[in-house]
């Protein structure tokens, strides 16, 4: 339930994004699958980036609540109807499939380009340096969910679960052993807190 050993998440990818050297650095504590999370991590990455001209510009994702749902894969959404619990909005993992747009810079004023709407997936996201983080405590809690509501095709245990949960996030996700002991720490390296 509870990771006690770094060896149990990605500890040296988080390190990495905890000892970034930028100066200018956000994370975002995203909660609601249904809220417009990726539109304002899209919209602050745009104004960091050619407003204020800062470059160096990470967004950090705090993955969790029900918003934590967007980084499993379609398999697992289909596999443990997971659209049930995302609400009426989602029939299938929309949020991790990207669209075609243009990606280049001299289109950043291109509303059809990934500055505009159509980069508020996370592939988008992660394209322009956006870092997805995970957390366990979410899976956990997930899975504990799913076995009470007989959401469980394979009669796993809640460890089993949890671990294909795990092994089904979508490429790049960087797991945490949870989000709210998470943001702290990043707070300390100098990241902005935006929720």
């Amino acid at each position: 339930m509870i990771l006690q050993h770094p060896d149990l998440w990605d500890n040296e990818a988080l390190q990495e994004v905890i000892a970034y050297r930028g100066t200018h650095k956000q994370v975002w504590d995203n909660t609601n699958v249904a809220g417009p999370w990726l539109n304002l991590m899209r919209n602050s990455i745009n104004a960091q980036i050619f407003s204020f001209g800062h470059k160096d510009f990470l967004a950090v994702s705090a993955t969790h609540g029900t918003a934590h749902l967007a980084l499993f894969d379609q398999a697992m959404w289909e596999k443990y109807e997971l659209a049930a619990l995302a609400g009426g909005g989602f029939k299938t993992n929309t949020l991790a499939m990207s669209r075609p747009a243009p990606t280049t810079f001299a289109q950043n004023e291109d509303p059809n380009s990934v500055f505009g709407p159509s980069g508020d997936t996370i592939p988008a996201l992660q394209e322009r340096g956006v870092v997805f983080l995970a957390c366990h405590n979410a899976i956990w809690e997930l899975s504990a969910k799913l076995i009470a509501i007989g959401k469980n095709p394979d009669h796993a245990s809640h460890e089993a679960m949890s671990a294909e949960l795990t092994n089904h996030l979508i490429d790049g996700i960087v797991l945490t052993p949870g989000m709210v002991a998470t943001i702290p720490e990043l707070q300390q390296a100098g990241f902005h807190y935006a929720a």
